[in-house]
């Protein structure tokens, strides 16, 4: 459950419970709301075919020398917001000054199986894409559609410089961007600083996220990745919020032109300490929290897990992404406090 370090030794969200609470505590909702679906799946036909060697991978290169940015969008396949604004990219002509740019829609498999009839059942085919990066994994013997494909694309992400991927969100939330557990990761991050909440962590028991590979992931590389996480999954806000964040990672790197007008507000830096994990089926918040939700009180009560309360374990506590319905064994809210002064980019 803990991830880094908590408030003081020993700190800890999960205490028990007391007997009446249990009592009292209302019974989950019997099933998922509906979403609101303001956007539709975009035709990526054009860029599926062979442009380099990888079907729905596409080059563009400058005559100028610069890093090589890779931007990667459906690494889960109901995710579309980011493919809606590589698509973009694509038709608009965008070219890099310098460097190269490279764009990956990830799961196609998954993309394909979308339907607004159930549009959460299209994450991945097989198994979570973005838990299958590490060399070990990759190696091994054996095979899935997930798997299969990260492989595929492999030799894109090894020669990455600078790596931006593409998400949203199931649940409301602030947009953000996730650097991961290096200082290259919150130093890219709060450099983009579009949206200007980053959140340093690292990453899921379930294993390594694409931000995680070990390209970007050891401390001593020169190389560096972030996860956008832009707003809910189906909503035009999140589309634009994407293409904001997208144009200033390729601002900030050189191959866009240099904008003029300067951030509006400084980054806000948090580091996750505390992942919180649904031990019991009957695991259930006492209210509909959003991310980026600061809980300004130690000790306020958070969720009810079978015998177990969950408070914050330090006052101005972030939530970040809760999962409001979450099954047994997934990660229910990670928990954030502001870095100190000494540690922020």
């Amino acid at each position: 459950m803990s991830c880094g370090t908590g408030s003081r030794p020993g700190a800890s969200p999960r205490v028990r419970a007391r007997p009446k609470f249990l009592e009292t505590l209302p019974p989950p909702p019997p099933a998922l709301p509906a979403f609101a679906q303001e956007i539709t799946p975009p035709d990526l036909s054009p860029w599926l075919t062979d442009h380099c060697g990888i079907p729905g991978v596409v080059h563009h290169e400058a005559p100028r020398p610069g890093p090589h940015v890779v931007l990667t969008a459906l690494v889960h396949g109901n995710e579309f917001a980011g493919a809606i604004v590589l698509d973009r990219l694509l038709r608009e002509r965008i070219r890099p000054n310098r460097g190269r740019l490279s764009l990956i829609f990830a799961n196609l498999e998954a993309f394909a199986r979308f339907t607004p009839d159930n549009p959460i059942a299209s994450r991945f085919v097989e198994e979570d894409m973005n838990r299958v990066w590490s060399r070990q994994i990759l190696s091994s013997p054996r095979h899935s559609v997930e798997l299969d494909r990260a492989r595929a694309i492999l030799p894109v992400i090894e020669t990455a410089d600078i790596l931006m991927d593409l998400h949203s969100m199931l649940w409301p939330g602030a947009p953000l961007i996730l650097a991961g557990a290096t200082e290259s990761g919150r130093r890219l991050s709060t450099m983009i600083g579009d949206p200007p909440l980053v959140v340093a962590d690292h990453g899921h028991k379930a294993g390594p996220r694409l931000i995680d590979y070990e390209r970007f992931a050891d401390p001593d590389s020169p190389y560096a990745a972030c996860l956008l996480e832009a707003g809910a999954h189906w909503t035009a806000n999140t589309v634009e919020t994407t293409d904001s964040a997208v144009r200033a990672l390729l601002r900030h790197c050189g191959l866009l032109p240099a904008g003029t007008t300067p951030p509006a507000t400084t980054c806000r830096q948090l580091m996750v300490t505390d992942i919180v994990t649904a031990h019991t089926p009957g695991f259930r918040f006492v209210r509909p929290f959003r991310g980026g939700e600061v809980i300004r009180r130690r000790g306020t009560l958070l969720a009810q897990d079978g015998p177990d309360e969950i408070r914050t374990p330090y006052p101005d506590c972030m939530l970040v992404m809760p999962n409001l319905r979450p099954s047994r064994g997934q990660t229910a809210v990670r928990l954030a406090r502001r870095l100190p002064a000494r540690s922020r980019i």
